[in-house]
């Protein structure tokens, strides 16, 4: 009766392996599946991109595009319309429970508030010049504004659209995220430095060094097993930390310009892109332990990026560039320029 049991116990194990493994995609193997191509912004005379913002429940990815906001299905690509009036847009967050979406402008220092369903703004909100980074907050409710070079959080009601108080951060800020529970994680890319604010009480509760990496910018939670990914651009790397007290449980070396980083709960994958032309890939086999899966070729440019949770896939976006301007003693190294009207968007899978 007892090896009757344990052979059945064995079948019923073996069986949910390979359930589980047909319904969560294996570790590697991401490749180019679609490429979407848009042209120039409307009112805007240059080629810029910003953060990407996926709405995996409603099926719909909200592209950052300097003087507009395109929303396109997540699944076909096809557009499904634009935010336009902006001066220079950068982040957008969801409130879907009071029907709200909220972008950053941050040449006006404003945030713009719109209807998810019809995506027709119904009111403003002041912030601060350079309103970057936006996240929403379930535990407070509320919209926090990440203000680069005034250092500080403009934080707003995401029910009244008003605002409810601001942050001085002490450094400029770049990626936040929210851990659901009253606590929102900001990197200080001149800090080098994540800093833990309750979001209830508008104050800072910790701030932790992100050595060895330097020039935090892209950001991630793993909300289960309290571990935060940050990584910087100087010196390059990604550094996981525990998110309780601050202690780096791991560190990898990454390639150049880092502005993006997604995690996935339900594959324990972890994403970062860089400008570089880079998404690299890694692994939670543990909360300890994080090991590299692979190094996806993208485009140069596409540095910022979005997670689809439902597909798996992963939305960067780019645009044509120009050559290099020749060195001078002032530019040692100059950036290329994003030629208008090449704006596209690619998207990786398995």
């Amino acid at each position: 009766m007892k090896s009757s049991v344990l052979r059945i116990a064995a079948v019923v194990s073996v069986t949910l392996l390979a359930v589980l493994a047909l319904a969560v995609p294996t570790k590697g193997g991401y490749h180019l599946l679609t490429k979407y191509t848009f042209g120039a912004a409307e009112g805007s005379s240059r080629e810029y991109f910003d953060y990407i913002t996926v709405d995996s429940v409603d099926r719909r990815v909200y592209l950052s595009h300097g003087t507009e906001v395109k929303v396109i299905n997540a699944d076909t690509g096809a557009l499904i319309g634009n935010i336009t009036g902006l001066k220079q847009d950068h982040g957008v967050a969801l409130a879907h429970e009071f029907g709200r979406g909220f972008i950053t402008d941050g040449a006006e220092g404003k945030v713009v508030i719109f209807d998810l369903k019809t995506l027709k703004p119904t009111g403003e909100a002041k912030a601060d010049k350079d309103a970057d980074c936006v996240i929403y907050d379930p535990a407070s409710k509320r919209v926090f504004v990440m203000n680069g070079d005034p250092h500080s959080s403009t934080v707003i009601d995401a029910k009244t659209g008003t605002v409810a108080g601001s942050i001085d951060l002490g450094g400029g800020p770049e990626f936040a995220v929210a851990d659901g529970k009253g606590t929102v994680y900001v990197n200080l890319e001149d800090k080098n430095e994540v800093v833990a604010i309750d979001s209830h009480k508008l104050t800072i509760k910790s701030r932790w060094p992100v050595s060895p990496a330097g020039g935090p910018t892209a950001l991630a939670l793993d909300q289960e097993h309290h571990r935060l990914f940050s990584a910087g651009r100087n010196p390059q790397m990604l550094v996981v930390l525990d998110a309780e007290n601050g202690h780096v449980v791991q560190s990898f070396p990454i390639s150049a310009g880092v502005d993006a980083a997604a995690y996935e709960p339900e594959t324990g994958l972890l994403f970062v892109s860089t400008r570089e032309g880079m998404i690299h890939i890694f692994h939670e086999d543990s909360p300890d332990k994080f090991s590299e899966v692979e190094t996806v070729k993208t485009e140069f440019g596409a540095k910022t990026m979005g997670l689809d949770t439902k597909t798996h896939h992963l939305f960067v976006d780019t645009a044509d560039f120009s050559a290099p301007a020749t060195p001078t003693a002032d530019q040692p190294q100059p950036r290329r320029t994003a030629i208008p009207g090449t704006f596209r968007v690619l998207v990786y899978g398995q």
